[in-house]
């Protein structure tokens, strides 16, 4: 009896440190390839990392009506100022991960004269919409929004904007030829197999793009904790890179 009460013991254990092995992440849409690698690579190192991706403002929302989040990654600093603002931010967790850029895409083999520049008239340069993440509350197109009005194209293409509820999703409006052009990052575009770049925009013409991660308040488990850490990682590194993130560690 005391045999099989120890292989109880010893079975019970192995289930729980299965089960708090698994460390869920909140994450911008535009990591969505990144994080699948690097979630691969992670269940070799015993840490299972169960992604949830979307546009950051829904999922700082969603955390802050008590979604189970134990890191969350924004693609920008807004959002997560926003969950800082209501404590719900392990103290001394938040770290700036990542940086990128804007791009101007065009389906596939199509192409239009395109200078990212003041003075040039880009609301002419071609016909129908221009996708972007909705600028009202998703990062990519907050900044995409910053940059053609640094550039003095705004007003011009307000009435012909196609506002797509990630960065992801308007990368997809492009590709399938339902808009003519897109602003989106760098790093979509490299995934893409169906959109040319036309130019990068001006890294002046927008704040800083930086993704920042941290623990949600109360869950800084080890197994968070090893999350964390691999986050920041040098295979972590390499997988960024290798995506055409610009890592800020």
């Amino acid at each position: 009896m005391k045999t099989l009460a120890m292989i109880v013991v010893l079975l019970c254990g192995t289930f729980q440190t299965s089960a708090t092995a698994s460390v869920t992440i909140y994450a911008a849409a535009s990591l969505t390839s990144a994080l699948e690698d690097l979630a691969k690579t992670a269940q070799g190192q015993n840490l299972q990392m169960r992604l949830s991706f979307g546009s950051s403002s829904t999922l700082a929302k969603q955390i802050a009506q008590g979604a189970p989040s134990d890191l969350y990654v924004s693609a920008n600093v807004k959002w997560m100022d926003y969950l800082d603002a209501q404590d719900l931010i392990e103290p001394g967790t938040r770290t700036n991960l990542l940086g990128n850029t804007l791009v101007v895409i065009v389906p596939k083999g199509e192409t239009f004269p395109m200078r990212p520049e003041k003075g040039f008239d880009f609301a002419s340069a071609f016909k129908g919409r221009l996708a972007l993440g909705d600028p009202s509350h998703v990062p990519a197109g907050v900044y995409a929004k910053q940059a053609l009005t640094s550039l003095g194209w705004w007003q011009s293409l307000v009435n012909r904007l196609a506002p797509a509820v990630d960065v992801r999703a308007a990368l997809v409006y492009v590709e399938r030829g339902e808009c003519a052009a897109g602003v989106v990052y760098a790093t979509d575009a490299a995934i893409s197999d169906g959109v040319d770049v036309l130019a990068t925009l001006p890294p002046h013409s927008h704040d800083p793009i930086v993704y920042p991660v941290a623990v949600m308040q109360g869950r800084h488990r080890p197994e968070v904790k090893k999350a964390m850490a691999f986050l920041q990682s040098k295979p972590a590194t390499e997988i960024f890179r290798r995506y055409g993130f610009q890592v800020l560690q």
